[in-house]
């Protein structure tokens, strides 16, 4: 039974990057007149409010068992509004397909690294190869056509936003351990991360109040927030962290994919070199191998946590992808 848990996380943390996969596409076609920072912050905190009253509908109670899980919690709200500024912040400074690539190239590491910082628990040996293939992926994916504009402070900001999505996916993996309910956790941290950009969405409500803005923050913030935001966090109760970050590099995936079919965006030999090697590195971290052992024998800890578990931000969103 506890194998099967292990692989029905999977497929969440894969739904989850897909509906991160269209905030870019969603922003384009909607064409909105707004920062990309204000329509990020109204993102967040709609969606935040969404699951804040659906955690309420389901158990008056669950926010009052959250005070068990305050550490998490925190530190996953910081990272969440951390991760929306530093993100935007180097789009701004270096463009979009520098800091796409910085960001989405970190995330697997930093995941890792704080999983082992967290938990002590070292990823697999397919783990580090699946990863390598995917990260190589993304960085092919996130080719400019044009010249390359890269500004020092602007990748160091890739950088930080890239670790604020490790920190996002541990803290809520230690959450799923803790009293509450995720539904009024998940609530709590989008709140705070949309409070914090609170500014730049108040200063754009003209702009989003058009009937193509309510469009498109209802789709981003019901179904790229709320929904994938549930999904990305129970698919976190079965699976490791680790693994959860690699298998989120499907966003920028299926954010290439949309610009292509809907959008008519040319598809040169380096996309398709990339979609190839990212394709073949989330099979190879999201595959469960075979083992030998007898299935009666009681999982040890090592087995919990294996490297074909799927784990992984605050995810804010990305002019290609998504994010927190």
């Amino acid at each position: 039974m506890y194998r099967w848990k292990e692989r029905s996380g999977t497929p969440l943390v894969l739904a989850a990057g897909v509906l991160w996969g269209t905030v870019g596409p969603a922003q384009v076609m909607a064409a909105v007149p707004a920062s990309p920072v204000a329509v990020g912050g109204a993102r967040i905190l709609f969606g935040g409010v969404i699951l804040a009253v659906a955690a309420l509908a389901m158990d008056r109670g669950s926010f009052a068992g959250l005070r068990d899980a305050w550490r998490p919690l925190l530190a996953a709200a910081a990272a969440t509004g951390t991760f929306q500024a530093a993100f935007f912040s180097a789009v701004d400074r270096t463009g979009a397909a520098v800091a796409t690539a910085v960001v989405f190239g970190v995330v697997p590491v930093s995941t890792g690294v704080c999983e082992r910082v967290a938990s002590g628990i070292r990823p697999a040996p397919r783990w580090w190869a699946g990863t390598a293939c995917a990260v190589g992926g993304v960085a092919l994916l996130a080719v400019p056509d044009g010249d390359v504009r890269v500004d020092p402070a602007g990748v160091a900001l890739g950088l930080v936003a890239g670790c604020c999505f490790g920190v996002y996916t541990v803290a809520a993996k230690r959450m799923t351990g803790r009293g509450g309910g995720m539904a009024a956790a998940v609530s709590v941290t989008l709140v705070a991360g949309g409070a914090v950009l609170l500014p730049w969405t108040v200063a754009a409500l003209p702009a989003l109040a058009v009937p193509r803005g309510l469009a498109l923050v209802g789709w981003l913030g019901i179904a790229a927030t709320a929904v994938a935001y549930m999904c990305f966090v129970t698919g976190l109760g079965r699976v490791g962290a680790a693994t959860a970050g690699t298998l989120s590099l499907v966003e920028p995936l299926v954010a290439v994919a949309i610009a292509v079919a809907l959008l008519g965006e040319p598809m040169p030999p380096p996309v398709v070199a990339g979609t190839v090697l990212l394709l073949g590195g989330l099979a190879v971290v999201s595959v469960p191998r075979r083992r030998a052992a007898s299935h009666r024998a009681a999982p040890s800890r090592a087995d919990l946590y294996d490297g074909d578990q799927a784990t992984g931000a605050v995810k804010v969103e990305s002019t290609t992808g998504e994010r927190p």
